[in-house]
C-alpha cells in the first residue's frame, strides 16, 4: 500500500521520488575540486528534481560563511529549498528529517566528524540515508562516507602496516575506504596501505572533478578524471606488526573513467 501510494503521489507531482524508494538512498561521492554540473544535476534528479530539499552541513571547514557556495550552487541548479545547517540548532534533527539530499562540502574530515558526533545530527543523517535520502560530499565530505575513514595522517613514501591512520566515519558506505584528490595529490601509497590493513574493504580513490554515484552494491563513474579501485578481498595479505613493510599478492586494480561502473558484490566492471 505504501509503495502504491508513493507511486501515485509521485506521478501526480506531489512528493519527491525519494518516497518511492525502499532501503538506503544513493550516494554521490566527489573527489574534490569543482563538482561538474552534470553531477549536480544528477544529484538533484535523484533527490526529487525541482522538489529537492537540500541540507548542507559545512562543518568540515572553519572558514567564515562555510557552506554558502554550496547553497548557491544548489539554488542555481533549481532545488526547491536549500538550508545551510548549524547542527547545534535546536531544530536541526527536524530539518535533516525533511531532507531529500544531505551534502557535505570539503575541509577537514576529522573536524566534521568531531563536530557532528557532539550532536544528534550524526545519527539523524544516517537514519535519513537509511530511509532513502541522497547523501553526498566532496573532498573531506567524500572521506567521511566510509565507516573506516582516512584521517589524512599517513606515510606517503612507503607502504607499511598501520601507516595510514583511520578513524570512524559517517559509515553510509561501509564496504569501502574512500580517498579523495587521489591522483592530483599522489595518494596511492596511503590507500594501498589502508586496504592492506583492512583487506575486507575495497579502496576507492576518486580524483578531482570526478564522482561516483552509488546505488546498492554498484557505483558508476561521472566527471573528468579517474577512479582507482583496489580490491584485496580475494588476495593473500600476510599480517605483519605495525610499522613493518606490508605486502599483498593477487590484489585487483581497476582504473575507471566516466561511463564505467564497478559492482562490489561480484567485483566486476562494466561500461
Amino acid at each position: 500500500m505504501r509503495r502504491l501510494l508513493a507511486t501515485l503521489l509521485v506521478g501526480l507531482g506531489f512528493v519527491p521520488a525519494l518516497l518511492a524508494r525502499s532501503g538506503p538512498g544513493p550516494l554521490v561521492v566527489v573527489g574534490g575540486g569543482a563538482t561538474p554540473p552534470a553531477v549536480v544535476a544528477r544529484m538533484l534528479a535523484l533527490a526529487g528534481g525541482p522538489r529537492a530539499v537540500v541540507v548542507v552541513l559545512p562543518q568540515a571547514s572553519a572558514v567564515e560563511h562555510a557552506g554558502d557556495d554550496s547553497v548557491a550552487l544548489f539554488r542555481a541548479a533549481g532545488a526547491a529549498e536549500v538550508v545551510n545547517l548549524d547542527p547545534t540548532r535546536t531544530d536541526a534533527v527536524a530539518v535533516v528529517s525533511r531532507a531529500t539530499l544531505v551534502w557535505f562540502p570539503g575541509g577537514d574530515q576529522n573536524r566534521l566528524m568531531k563536530m557532528l558526533a557532539a550532536t544528534p545530527v550524526l545519527d539523524a543523517v544516517r537514519a535519513r540515508h537509511a530511509a532513502g535520502a541522497v547523501v553526498g560530499g566532496s573532498s573531506a565530505g567524500a572521506a567521511v562516507m566510509s565507516r573506516v575513514m582516512i584521517t589524512g595522517e599517513a606515510d606517503l613514501t612507503g607502504i607499511a602496516a598501520g601507516a595510514t591512520v583511520t578513524a570512524e566515519g559517517l559509515g553510509v558506505w561501509p564496504e569501502v575506504i574512500v580517498d579523495q584528490h587521489f591522483l592530483k595529490r599522489q595518494r596511492a601509497n596511503r590507500l594501498i596501505a589502508a586496504v592492506l590493513d583492512h583487506p575486507d574493504l575495497v579502496g576507492v580513490g576518486i580524483d578531482e572533478k570526478t564522482a561516483v554515484i552509488v546505488t546498492g552494491s554498484r557505483f558508476e563513474v561521472m566527471g573528468d578524471g579517474s577512479v582507482i579501485v583496489i580490491d584485496a578481498r580475494h588476495a593473500d595479505v600476510p599480517k605483519v606488526p605495525a610499522g613493518a613493510v606490508a605486502s599483498g599478492r593477487d590484489l585487483s586494480l581497476h582504473v575507471l573513467t566516466a561511463g564505467t561502473s564497478f559492482d562490489l558484490g561480484d567485483g566486476r566492471t562494466s561500461g
